[in-house]
């Protein structure tokens, strides 16, 4: 009867003429209460020996599903590459392929060293397709978790106070601010000046000097605002040169009269270095704490470029990446960190990695008053223009190298010369700057790492480098009053304390008192070679200068 036509036929029966022979019998004698509990045991689940469908657990079902899913999207992908490729057929000399021909190839020219950190045996373009897909996911997350932070863990405000800085105006009409610390000029010993570093003001100084040790030795500390910065007016071209000779008027202005010390910390590090190069005959000496040197400097070997890169965290690499090659695009990270108008930690907004004893300063609670204070003053002008200069100069030719600062002096040309000063390595001389220069150095120091300074003692033969066991980028000179009396001795040897008063006239009178000697010891030398010209006259010459002596008194009187 089933075969002719179906007639009487159940649907299990049905079901199974229309597919292949499975093997499995559906019985028409169940009852009807027990029909869909047994077609789910036949129809879903794996079978078992005594013929009973096991059912499938959700886990399998949801690897199935995935499994399909994947396989569909692989499809998909053929697909739509297959179409985008029979698209492009024949698209070489369309109109909107010969307008994007060429500004195409000048983004992959100027994109290419991106290649070099790539493996060698990937294809560029997929690579770069998963990293910008990577990037995007991060980018979302990023904005989720920002999103979601409770109002409790809002950062603190960021608050501009009203300006309140001393202020001179430089040769070209600019005006710079600056603050002054210690001894008053009339009375200061030593004199020194700090640039300040990236994200500072003139405010930082050396975070935590105690007045009462400026006082001991007779210093007078003198920081001031780079161009942009705080209240100083932003340089519309400036460079390293400009800085240097920004240095030199604000020393001028505030009345410093003998050479000065430079300090330099951190990034501030790279105006010092200016100091030396362009105004080596106004500087007494120069004290460097863990001081920057250009992650690009032509000098550096392979192998100390990748000790120093290799210390950096993934942002902070990106960001000198940006900096050298497009600059254009700091202001937006810019505006999302330091310049968002609210407080932030230092580690996440400069993308650095600290050591142990770094990040127990950072919880210190004078440290974060510090800091913010410090903050407040730097953006004060609210623009990036500054801090993307800043940090374009970091990374860019100096118009110097460190090695330029002490060069070895040739006395003679030619090959004979050259080897003598071989086997005479003692009677070298060298030319530029030639007072004391000393670096401190941490050696757990993940900011500026030990290699930039292993690097500048190379090639500034003269600098004395002092490495400091166990200490990161700020423990050693911020808030250690210890740490600011020993760097205190090492440049100024025993504290003498201020110039007094009366020092000073009692130096004055003596310089006058010697003056007048040397006026006096210059007439007797006068009269003293008129004697000897008189002594070598001849007896003739003699009686004919009485002579005409007589003949002129008598002149006078008749």
């Amino acid at each position: 009867m089933a075969a002719g036509g179906g007639v009487g036929m159940t649907w299990q029966e049905e079901l199974t003429s229309l597919v292949e022979e499975t093997g499995i019998r559906y019985s028409a004698t169940a009852e009807a209460e027990d029909e869909p509990r047994d077609l789910r045991k036949r129809v879903v689940g794996h079978g078992s020996e005594d013929g009973v469908m096991a059912e499938e657990s959700f886990k399998d079902q949801v690897k199935g599903f995935l499994k399909a899913t994947g396989e569909m999207m692989q499809e998909l992908g053929r697909g739509c590459k297959a179409i985008v490729e029979q698209s492009l057929v024949g698209m070489e000399d369309s109109y909107v392929a010969k307008k994007l021909r060429e500004p195409w190839e000048m983004v992959s020219v100027r994109l290419r060293f991106l290649n070099e950190f790539l493996p060698e045996d990937r294809d560029p373009m997929r690579c770069w397709l998963v990293v910008a897909l990577v990037l995007l996911l991060s980018l979302s997350a990023m904005n989720v978790n920002t999103g979601t932070q409770n109002f409790s863990d809002q950062p603190k405000i960021l608050y501009i106070h009203p300006p309140s800085a001393a202020r001179i105006q430089l040769p070209d009409g600019r005006y710079m601010a600056y603050h002054e610390q210690g001894v008053p000029a009339e009375r200061a010993r030593f004199s020194l000046i700090s640039p300040h570093s990236f994200l500072s003001s003139r405010l930082a100084g050396i975070p935590g000097i105690k007045a009462s040790l400026l006082e001991e030795f007779g210093v007078r500390l003198v920081t001031y605002d780079l161009p942009g910065f705080g209240e100083s007016d932003p340089h519309p071209d400036r460079n390293l040169n400009s800085s240097a000779m920004d240095m030199l008027s604000l020393a001028t202005a505030v009345g410093v009269q003998d050479n000065f010390w430079v300090l330099g910390y951190s990034g501030g590090g790279m105006h010092a270095w200016a100091a030396l190069r362009y105004i080596p005959y106004k500087i007494a000496g120069a004290a460097l704490f863990a001081p920057m040197c250009n992650p690009y400097e032509s000098g550096m070997t392979k192998e100390e470029s990748y000790k120093t890169w290799e210390k950096w965290t993934t942002k902070r690499k990106l960001m000198y990446i940006l900096a050298k090659r497009f600059p254009s695009l700091l202001p937006y990270f810019y505006r999302r960190s330091f310049l968002s108008g609210r407080h932030g930690q230092p580690e996440k907004w400069l993308s650095l990695s600290l050591g142990k004893k770094d990040k127990g300063l950072m919880e210190n609670q004078i440290f974060r008053e510090f800091w913010e204070r410090d903050v407040e003053e730097a953006i004060r002008q609210r623009n990036t223009k500054p801090f993307v200069e800043e940090a374009v100069l970091q990374v860019s030719r100096w118009g110097f190298n460190l090695a330029d600062l002490q060069v070895q002096k040739h006395e003679g040309k030619g090959l004979f010369s050259w080897f003598k000063s071989l086997f005479n390595p003692t009677e070298r001389e060298w030319a530029g700057f030639q007072g004391p220069i000393h670096i401190w150095q941490g050696m757990e120091d993940r900011v500026v790492p030990p290699s930039m300074t292993e690097f500048a003692r190379k090639v500034v033969p003269g600098a004395t480098v002092h490495k400091l066991l166990g200490e990161g980028h700020f423990s050693y000179f911020c808030f250690c009053d210890e740490c600011h009396r020993q760097i205190f001795s090492t440049l100024f040897g025993i504290p003498q304390g201020p110039l007094s008063t009366t020092f000073k006239n009692e130096n004055e009178n003596e310089h006058e008192d010697m003056d007048k000697d040397k006026d006096k010891d210059k007439d007797e030398h006068e009269d003293m070679d008129k004697d000897k010209d008189k002594d070598s006259e001849t007896p003739a010459e003699q009686n004919f200068e009485e002579t005409s002596d007589d003949y002129i008194e008598q002149n006078e009187l008749s």
